[in-house]
């Protein structure tokens, strides 16, 4: 008897779909079509095909109305703010008609009515807060028209290294958890250039980011037997507008770093030039923690704009403290004892010719009584003041090595900060 009720369910059902495959209309308005498609309404539970084994293909595209921003949580997970038109095509074999008899090739139809594919993106992280549109597009010939607005929130692995002249590529994956690839399949409706150029016509709200493109892949598993959700995999290249960036965070700290580099032409000896220095590092860093917002967070990569702020840093804080080494050297040279052989022929003589600070030469002696006068002023001169030439010969020390300090100052500043926008350009073009 279950056997019997079963074949009578079944039959009564392939009856019902038989006579749902071409709908006829007692008069050609929409009220009359509608009434004809009743019984496909009643059908909506499953997938509308006439054969089981025939799989139903979906036709889907996007259009990218904004990039909304990019937030990072606490576990240093990217979260991509977007909104964007979502379309999707299929053909429905229950529900086809003769536009000439009923009048229209189209109807609007609310959304419970009929089948829809379970099509989800496998990077949403929250639900879809854009408004629900409660009606879609029925044809005459059993094609279906489904367009729904998304602004979600999806994950992306973002590389902030060469922030802010960042590019990134998040990816958006659709595919069915119902269905598998021999039920349900997914391709691409529309060129992914054209979606690009679309995207880029419409696009309003992009905050801080600008469309790049929009490039589409199938997703291949090698898996004859079908048992496994057909996926299409849409990449949206984003490029960060690093204007603001530029303006607020590198030109001020290239600024400072100028300043401090400008402040060696400062007297070493007097106590200006400390104060000077110390002020400029005082300062930079309460410019870095009002910046410290603009910052991205780091999580297993550190951005390169970090690293030259802090190679920023550390130049101010060295320039300073070989200020403080030399000033210390000019200021307590009488009290130091003379200056070593070593000390002498090295920075003196080859240091001295290399920083073009040769020694002073000692003026020729004159001759006869104006030789002796001299030589007896001097000896007594040099009695009175015991350690004078060793003063100087210090106070000459210090001046050579700040000279070379200054120069190699300038030498460093310029490969580092060439180094970094060579490393910036670099990860910005791959």
């Amino acid at each position: 008897k279950l056997n019997i009720l079963l074949s009578g369910i079944s039959n009564l059902l392939c009856y019902k779909i038989s006579l749902s495959f071409k709908v006829n209309c007692s008069k050609p308005d929409q009220p009359s079509l509608l009434a004809a498609l009743s019984p496909v309404f009643d059908l909506m539970a499953i997938r509308p095909v006439m054969n089981q084994t025939t799989h139903t293909t979906i036709t889907m595209y996007f259009t990218l109305y904004g990039i909304l921003g990019v937030v990072c949580s606490v576990h240093f997970a990217y979260y991509y703010h977007h909104s964007f038109l979502f379309l999707q095509w299929w053909t429905s074999e229950f529900s086809r008609w003769d536009p000439v008899q009923c009048g229209t090739n189209n109807i609007s139809i609310p959304k419970e009515k009929i089948w829809l594919p379970d099509i989800v993106i496998n990077e949403f992280m929250e639900e879809n807060k854009a408004p629900s549109i409660p009606y879609m597009y029925l044809f005459s010939d059993g094609r279906v028209h489904e367009a729904l607005p998304l602004r979600v929130v999806s994950s992306c692995n973002l590389d902030i290294y060469a922030f802010p002249f960042d590019i990134q590529n998040c990816s958006l994956t659709f595919n069915s958890y119902i269905y598998y690839a021999i039920e349900l399949k997914i391709i691409l409706g529309r060129d992914a250039e054209l979606m690009t150029v679309f995207s880029k016509d419409v696009m309003t709200t992009m905050g801080e980011w600008t469309l790049v493109d929009i490039t589409a892949q199938k997703i291949e598993i090698n898996d004859k037997s079908g048992l496994y959700p057909d996926m299409l995999a849409f990449y949206i290249r984003v490029q960060r507008r690093s204007i603001m960036y530029v303006v607020t965070l590198l030109l001020p700290s290239c600024f400072l770093i100028t300043l401090d580099l400008f402040s060696f032409l400062l007297p070493p000896e007097s106590t200006d030039r400390s104060s000077f220095k110390m002020t400029i590092i005082f300062g930079y860093t309460v410019f870095l923690l009002m910046m410290n917002d603009l910052l991205p967070i780091t999580g297993n990569t550190i951005p390169l704009i970090n690293v030259f702020f802090s190679l920023c840093l550390v130049l101010m804080v060295a320039s300073l403290l070989e200020t403080i080494f030399i000033t210390n050297i000019l200021i307590n040279s009488s009290d130091f004892s003379p200056v070593p052989r070593w000390i002498r022929i090295l920075v003196l003589n080859v240091l001295g010719c290399l920083v073009c600070m040769p020694r002073r030469r000692e003026k020729p002696e004159g001759s006869g009584t104006e030789a002796a006068v001299a030589k007896a002023i001097r000896r007594e001169v040099e009695q009175q003041h015991k350690g004078k030439q060793s003063s100087e010969e210090w106070i000459q020390v210090g001046l050579i090595i700040d000279r070379l300090l200054f120069g190699l100052y300038i030498v460093f500043i310029s490969v580092s900060f060439i180094t970094i926008i060579i490393l910036w350009i670099n990860s910005c073009s791959q």
